[in-house]
Formats: structure tokens, sequence, C-alpha cells
């Protein structure tokens, strides 16, 4: 042992023979030559004779001698990292939110010890509205002090489960397994094609063929929906090994063949070319096949129930017979290509063939692959060659449940848990992702890097990953604020630093575990019975272990608790049989969820439009954590509604879910100790923030009143109220530009954001808090329509939708804010020119908030304006007619007189 520490293994020379002639130092290179020295043992240097190092006396551990392979394997490395934002940007907003929060605490009790005696009705509006600001924007502010960002090695995900190591000595993939849901409802509002891409590219992403395992509900069980994913299963036995050979990205083919830019960039293959051009003409007939679907589904019921009649009417003719006629005639069933009756909805709605009334369908379309690679060769495609690359196709699985009258079915929540039942019984991977039917894959390496957080250590306490949402379609300036990227880029990237951020409805991939209900690992563990829980099926009750422990992340160190051998996913599944599909068609009948807790504690929670915040919520308040995945390149996209109309809809859904949420049981003043307190600010945020719009629209209507009246908020302009007022605006805008350093967002987002939470906030809003109040009080239910995918198609602008004005009741409130305040403006601009006395600063106070209102309905008037340029010329007229006849009807009925009030005494 003493030798193994020392760097000399002979006696030393005399030092002074050592010591250079010249300068007099040690000459270290002299001694180590003459002495025979060494550095030890490392992996920096290793002597030629180690074997002068085996510990074979001093009481050693043995006689192996120590060998170099033992100190240079790779250290163990993590998955992913937390990026912290710099302290000389996260300091500042920190102090900055102090210093708003004093301020605003000293202004509001400046304006509630300082009031307008001649106006008080009008003080005491603004001081309510005030106070309800600052604790709004409270609950806003405070869950974004701790913004983090992080960072995955999707090199050492490879090394630990796709390399060669002793557990795995032919580098097989040990990741786990991963069920891909994808919702759709009505064929005709979402169109196929749109559901058929989005299917195309998770069927190519960048994942263990053998692993991934992909489904779609159709909760309108249309035959529709059904051949199409027949013939984009049928395209992608050519689509997905292109997109292999070629490392296209992204593999949506619409997306892929409508991105601008050379094609050919980056593409080393010399039949690159020849083989786009092929794959293109192939796409280009799959869209012909698909868009007609529908009409050749028609004229093929026709045909074939013709053809019914006919038999009908001869057998009743042999028979001399006319009462089977009658009943054959009254029957007009959908048939499938194969001249079988359709299970689901028929286009003509019969008894057990009707929307909200048919059977359930288990259809597997494509099966379980192969487990070992399968290649392709230069015959086995006539046009393409696919020569070393792997031509197997993931497992997909069409799902539509079974619909009865009588039953509650809770909407798309229902559809998911039903997904979860089957998929559990026919691939049970432990990770669930989910996506509308119009959002793709736009990132292929995505999935990998949020399996970087679920697999690392620690990972076993995460129970979703939730991706950014990002859109395509959008118009330039992102009038209605589409992007979100307010909400997308700051708010969720801030609860990422506390306990994780929200569930926002798609793009999110879950632990399957974390979604039956159970509390994570290392906490008190629920104490129901299973049955009970989960259902009679004895086949899904054991799957749930198997889940369980497929998750876990890979023991590969000692401090990861809660793990898994390495090597212990390289087992081939066992492929399907008929008694596992019997059992996965009854997992999704309606009956199956009676005397479940599926709704209540497991699965998507049931109860309100906002399915997705209720159910993150429920697992935050079990104690689990999520983590905001953003990588480089936009993991997923989709589409969002750009017409006004539209937009606003979607938002009093989402407000409306809300409004439930606060009247609820998952009202976060309810929860438990597991559930962080600024994450329990964020939380009650969610139930809270469409009741401002109470306030805001009084707000908004202030100015107005003011100008109306002749009097203002305040008795006079007071230094002290235009220096806080100054005060709170500057301390705002530093925050803003802070939020934009640590965010990366834009200030032209930022303000239409803004903007068009104003908008929304005096009419989405103001409706959710109506609706959600008489659901509680009167018990009377919300229903929303299904948002159209489809947009308007115009060859000469791709946002024709933008220009649509579809009239809804919801425009009334912001266009009564928007006259008002316009009539105000030329009525108190009217009284300062008659009177002999003019108020001048009440004016400017009244005028300057009037304006800054105004400001915020500009792409709100703009929307209704139409297309630039066709803004009919007498909609100004009538608008500038009637706010003179109102202004001159004001001041004839109220005129001005020469007298200044000032704190109740007349001047």
């Amino acid at each position: 042992m003493d030798r193994r520490l020392s760097t000399a293994r002979v006696p030393a020379p005399s030092k002074s023979l050592l010591v250079r002639s010249q300068t007099g130092d040690f000459d270290h290179n002299r001694w180590l030559f003459e002495t025979r020295g060494t550095y030890g043992i490392g992996n920096a240097y290793w002597p030629q004779d180690s074997s002068a190092y085996a510990d074979d006396e001093d009481g050693g551990v043995g006689s192996d001698p120590v060998k170099m392979e033992d100190l240079v394997d790779k250290p163990w490395k993590p998955l992913s990292r937390k990026v912290p934002i710099p302290p000389g940007i996260l300091s500042p907003y920190r102090l900055l939110v102090l210093v708003r929060f004093i301020s605003l605490f000293l202004f509001l009790i400046w304006r509630a010890t300082n009031p307008n005696l001649d106006a008080l009705w009008l003080w005491g509006i603004s001081i309510v509205c005030e106070f309800w600001f600052a604790f709004s924007w409270l609950l806003d502010q405070m869950p974004k002090l701790n913004p983090i960002n992080r960072a995955v090695d999707l090199s050492a995900l490879r090394e630990k489960f796709e390399s060669p190591t002793p557990s795995n000595p032919t580098g097989r993939s040990d990741l786990p397994g991963l069920d891909v849901f994808i919702s759709t409802a009505d064929p005709y509002k979402e169109p196929p094609l749109t559901t058929a891409n989005s299917l195309l590219s998770i069927l190519g992403t960048e994942y263990p063929v053998e692993k991934l395992f992909v489904y779609i509900s159709d909760d309108g069980g249309a035959l529709l929906t059904f051949e199409a994913m027949a013939e984009a299963c049928e395209f992608a036995k050519v689509w997905v090994p292109f997109c292999r050979k070629h490392s296209i990205e992204p593999r949506n083919p619409d997306a892929y063949f409508n991105q601008k830019g050379d094609p050919t960039k980056g593409k080393k293959r010399p039949d690159f070319v020849k083989d786009r051009r092929w794959i293109k003409r192939e796409y280009d007939e799959f869209k012909v096949r698909i868009n007609g679907l529908a009409d050749l589904i028609r004229r093929r019921a026709n045909a074939m129930n013709a053809r019914e009649r006919k038999i009908a009417r001869d057998k009743a003719a042999a028979a001399s017979s006319d009462a089977p006629v009658a009943d054959a005639s009254t029957v007009k069933a959908t048939w499938m290509a194969d001249g079988t009756h359709w299970p689901g909805t028929w286009l003509d709605s019969a008894p057990d063939h009707a929307k909200g009334d048919h059977a359930s369908i288990v259809q597997v379309m494509i099966k379980n692959p192969h487990y070992d690679v399968v290649h392709g060769d230069a015959g086995s495609h006539p046009y393409l060659d696919f020569t070393g690359v792997d031509v197997r196709i993931p497992m997909f699985v069409y799902l539509s449940r079974e619909k009865r009258p009588g039953y509650d079915h809770n909407k798309k929540a229902g559809a998911m848990n039903a997904m979860v039942r089957a998929s559990a019984i026919l691939s049970n991977g432990p990770f669930m992702l989910n996506f509308d039917c119009d959002h793709y894959i736009f990132n292929c390496m995505a999935i990998r890097e949020a399996m970087c957080y679920m697999l690392d250590r620690g990972g076993d306490r995460i129970c979703y990953i939730q991706f950014p949402q990002r859109f395509e379609g959008i118009d330039p300036s992102d009038r209605y604020a589409n992007h979100n990227t307010v909400f997308f880029d700051g708010n969720m990237r801030a609860l990422d630093g506390l306990q994780g951020p929200m569930y926002v409805g798609t793009g999110c991939l879950f632990r399957r575990y974390a979604i039956y209900g159970f509390n994570p690992p290392r906490t008190n563990e629920y104490r129901g019975i299973y049955g009970q829980r989960f259902g009679k099926s004895k086949m899904f009750i054991e799957t749930i272990a198997v889940a369980e422990y497929q998750g876990r992340p890979l023991q590969d160190h000692p401090s990861v608790q809660n793990g898994r051998p390495p090597g212990a996913l390289l087992m081939p599944r066992p492929p399907l049989d008929a008694a596992t599909v019997a059992e996965s068609v009854a997992m999704i009948s309606c009956w199956y969820e009676d005397g479940t807790e599926w709704g209540q504690r497991v699965g998507w929670i049931y109860g309100s439009v906002t399915e997705d915040v209720v159910t993150g919520y429920r697992m935050h308040n079990r104690g689990w954590r999520s983590v905001y995945c953003i990588t480089r390149r936009d993991a997923f996209r989709g589409t969002a509604p750009i017409n006004l109309t539209d937009r606003l809809h979607q938002v009093l859904r989402w407000a409306t879910g809300s409004v439930e949420i606060f009247f609820s049981k998952n009202n976060a003043l309810l929860a438990s100790q597991r559930l962080k307190f600024l994450q329990r600010l964020s939380y009650l945020n969610v139930g809270i923030y469409p009741f401002t719009s109470l306030f805001l629209i009084m707000y908004c209507l202030l100015p107005a009143l003011s100008l109306f009246s002749g009097q203002f908020i305040v008795a006079t302009l007071d230094p002290t109220f235009l220096c806080y007022l100054l005060l709170i605006t500057i301390t705002l805008m530093l925050l803003c530009l802070l939020e934009v350093k640590w965010s990366g967002i834009g200030l032209e987002e930022w303000w239409r954001n803004e903007q068009f939470w104003v908008i929304g906030g005096t009419s989405a809003h103001l409706a959710a808090v109506l609706q959600g109040l008489l659901k509680v009080i009167a018990g009377i239910e919300i229903s929303f329509t299904l948002t159209a995918k489809a947009a308007a198609e115009d060859d000469d602008d791709p946002f024709a939708e933008l220009y649509l004005v579809k009239w809804t009741s919801l425009f009334i409130p912001p266009l009564a804010v928007i006259g008002i305040n316009i009539i105000a403006l030329v009525v108190g601009v009217s009284r300062a020119v008659y009177a002999e006395i003019p108020q001048y600063s009440k004016l400017l106070g009244g005028g300057f908030f009037s304006f800054w209102v105004l400001a915020h309905y500009y792409p709100f008037a703009k929307g209704l304006m139409g297309r630039r340029g066709r803004t009919p010329t007498l909609v100004y007229v009538w608008a500038g007619l009637i706010s003179i006849t109102v202004s001159l009807l004001w001041i004839t009925i109220s005129p001005p007189d020469d007298r200044i009030t000032q704190g109740g005494v007349d001047v």
C-alpha cells in the first residue's frame, strides 16, 4: 500500500546532485529519470510494469494487479440538469417585485385615505377595482419568483439505454414502452387529412419501433375516420422508411412538403431527389383519396342499400309476401369496404348506430412489429431503395368507445380514460403521450428529451412532462395573441421552478402509475381495494405493477432510489391474441366505470370542461412533480383559431372551466399540505382570474363616467398621485423588460397579450362567470360545440379566416365599452370648449385613461372592420354623427356652469 501511494520505488540520490548548475532550481525531469520514479497509477498515466502495484503483501486485498481498465470507465452522467437564470437578471427582477408591491401598498393606503368628496361614488368604484387588481397581480406575480431553464443530455441517454453493456451485449434498446394517444370526435369539424398527417408524424418519430404504440380515439365512431386511418397506415409503409432513410424533419408530410427553403440542404444520399419526387406524387394521390372518402362512403352506402332492397323485393316476390319489404326499405345502413355493416355511427342514424348510441370498436390496424430490426433490400419496393433502412412500423390501434343513451360519457376525459384502460391491456406502456388530432410531432427527438427527465435520478417522482404548445397558421401580427407566448414561455417556465407546470391539454407525456391515482414513491400509499378502484378486470389490475416497474429509472448509481436493473426491458413482447383484444373491447364499454373511481381519483378527472388542469392539479396535490420541457426545435406544433369569434369561444371554454374549479372541491384553498405554497397560489389564480372581469369592465367604463360627470377618481391631479402612478408604471415596465430577458418573449407579444387580456376579460371571462354562477345556483349544465379545425381556404390570402366576422353575443360588452368611451371623449371635449372656465385637469385625466382603454381594444375593432381597405365609409360617418349628436344633447341637458368644486366647496 505504501508503494502505491509513493512516486518513487528506489532510493533517491542526494538532492545536491539534482540541482541545476545555473539556476539552482530542483531538476524534476532528471530526478524522474535517475530514480526511475513514477507518477503512480491512474487514467492520466499508467506505468508499464503495473504488476508491482498488486496487493500481494502487507495484508493486501489480493494478488490481482490493479489494471488501467478499472479506472478508465466512463463516469456516471445525469440525463438532465437545471440551468439557473443568471443572478444579474433574477435578483433585480425579485427586487422590482418587492418595490412594486410596496409601492402598490402605499398607493392604495393613500387612495383610501384621500377620497374625492365631490364624487364619492366614482372614488368608491375605482378604489374597489384597484384593490382587486393589486390582489390579482400578486397572485399572478408570486409564482414567477423562481423561473428556471433545463437541459438534457441525449448522448447520455443513448449510452445508458442503447449501447452495448455487460447486461446488454447487443446494444438493444432498454427504453420503456410508450403509448401515444390521439383524440378526435367529428371528422367534419376535424378533417381526417389533418388527423392522418398527425398519425404519420407519430409513426415516424425517433423512438424504438417495438416500444412505440399508437392509439386513436374516435369519439364519433365515424367510418370516415376509420377508413382515413386505414389509408394512412398503408401510406406509412413508404413514408416512414423514407423519413428514416433521409432523416426527414418534420415527419408530417403536409408540413414537410409545404415548408420553404431548399429541400436538398443537408441531404447526402444521391437518390434523395428521386425519392422525394416519387413520395411527393404518392402523397398527392393519398390526399385525393382521403378527401374523396366522404363521397365514396356515401355512394357505397347508397349502392349497397339499393342492392339490399332489391334482394328483399326479390325474396318477397318469390315468397308472395310483402311484409319483409317494408322492413328492409326502412334500413339505410353504412357499409364498410368488405361489404359488412359498420358497427359505429351510420350516415343515416338508426338504433345502435347513432351518435351517442353505438358499440365499442377496437381494431388493430398495424400489429406489434417484430422485435428485431427488419432491414429493407433493393427489391422490396419497385421505386424506392430501402437497403439498410428499418422498415418496421409501430403498432397502431383504432378505438371507439361504446356509447348508449342514459350514460354520462364525460366528453374528452371519458374518451381518454377509455384509451388508458384499453392500452393497458394491449401494450401497457409505462408512459403515455396525448395529442389533439391537429397537433403533430415537429421534432422527432422530443420524446427522447422527455425520457431524459423521467428516467433520470429522482425521475420516479415526476408525474408528467408538459411541452409548450406552438401553433402554425397564425397571422404575422398575432392579432389575438394566439401564440400565447406570455403564458407558455413566461408563466409555465416560472412554475417549473416550483412544483412544476400545469397540464394544459395536449403535448404532455404522463407516467401511467401517476394517472392511476397513486402517490409518488417514498410517501404513504393508497389503502383502497384495487377491484373497487379500477374495475373488475383482473388482466388490467395485473398490468399496474408491471407499468410501475418498467417506468422506474435505471439503477446504475448508488444515489438512484427505486430503480430497475439495466437490461430488464430487453425481452420481446408476446404477440396479441383474441382474448387480449376481447378484454380491451370490454374495457371501453360504457358500463365498465360503474362503481369505480375512474374520473374521480383515477385517470382524467370528470366534472369540468378543463379536465386537463384538474387532472394535473390532483397529481400535484398528491405530491407529484412535473417538468416543463422546452426544446431548441419546437417539439410539437398544431393549429389555433385565428378568427375573433372562434378565439373568444375558446377563451370562454377555458374561463368557464376555471369558474367550475373555483366552486368545486378542486379549489386550491382546499389542497393538501403536499402542494407547495407558491404552487397553491398559481392554482388559486386559475380559479379566480375570470372574476377579474367584473372589476375590469367597471374600470374600463370609469374614464367615460369621469368625462360624462366632469369629475375624476381623485379630487385633483395631486403630485403624490402622479408620483405613485409613475412609480407603479415604471416598475411594471422594468418587470416586463426583465421577463422578456429570462423568458425570451418579445415586447410586441407582451403588448398583444395585454390587449387580448382586456378584450377577453370584458367579453368571454364575463360570460364565463355568469355561466358558472348559473351552473352552481340553478344547476344549468354548460355545453360547448367542438371548435372547427379546418380554416377557410383562399389562394390569394392564407389568413382569409382572420377577416371573417361571425356575430356572437360576446361582442356586445366590448362594443359597449368602445362606444361609450368614444362618446364620452366627445362630450368631455365639448364641455371643455363650451365652458367659461374649462377644467382641463379633469379632462386630461379622464381623456388619457379613455384613450388607454381604447388602445387595448384596437385589435377587436380591427377584427370587426374586416379586410384592410374594405371598411365601409358609412361606419365612420355614422360614428361621427352619433358622437356629435349625443354630445350636443348632453350639453343641452346638462350645460356647464362657471363654478369650480373642490373638496365639496364651490370656488
